[in-house]
């Protein structure tokens, strides 16, 4: 019996030469959405009463959305818990605006915060629509979100953040050596 005891150079990815380096980022492009990167997108929607059914990034151009609960305590919670400079806080804003217009154009014009019996039914009609066009919006804010998490998950500084953050070595020519 032989026993061959073979040794190799290992780096760091800031040891490579430029050429390993890129090397080493095409060979690991995908290492942050080779499992369900949307995770935490879809929960943030979950946690303001939104479902996320599907999307596409790509040619599908998508995010399909519902509400679990009224588009009003979705606009609600948004803005309790986005920040002002967040898009869906703008559109929620916007949203909630239009709504209380709404409810005082079909109040009794005395209690303007009510809609009145009389007035339900067109009220419901137009809120409908008002709230179709809402989860629109905030289902183009998420796909725009999806897409920016995806962007930055494959962007070099991500993939160099997460080969350091996991100690990953490499031979000379950037290839990932496993140990």
């Amino acid at each position: 019996m032989k026993t061959i005891v073979k040794t190799y150079q290992v780096f760091e990815f800031s040891e490579l030469s430029e050429d390993a380096k890129q090397k080493a980022l095409e060979n690991n492009y995908d290492v942050n959405v080779d499992s369900d990167w949307w995770d935490c997108t879809y929960e943030d929607a979950e946690n303001i009463c939104l479902k996320i059914t599907g999307f596409d990034i790509d040619r599908g151009n998508y995010c399909k959305c519902n509400f679990t609960e009224s588009a009003e305590e979705t606009a609600n919670l948004i803005i309790e818990n986005h920040g002002q400079n967040c898009e869906t806080y703008k559109d929620a804003e916007k949203y909630l605006e239009n709504r209380a217009e709404l409810v005082k154009k079909y109040s009794d014009g005395i209690n303007t915060d009510i809609v009145a019996e009389d007035n339900e039914y067109d009220f419901d009609n137009d809120c409908d629509e008002l709230d179709s066009e809402f989860l629109k919006t905030i289902s183009e804010d998420y796909l725009s979100m999806l897409r920016k998490e995806y962007e930055y998950l494959t962007s070099e500084e991500s993939i160099i953040e997460t080969i350091g953050a996991n100690g990953w070595t490499f031979l000379a020519d950037g290839t990932m050596k496993n140990s």
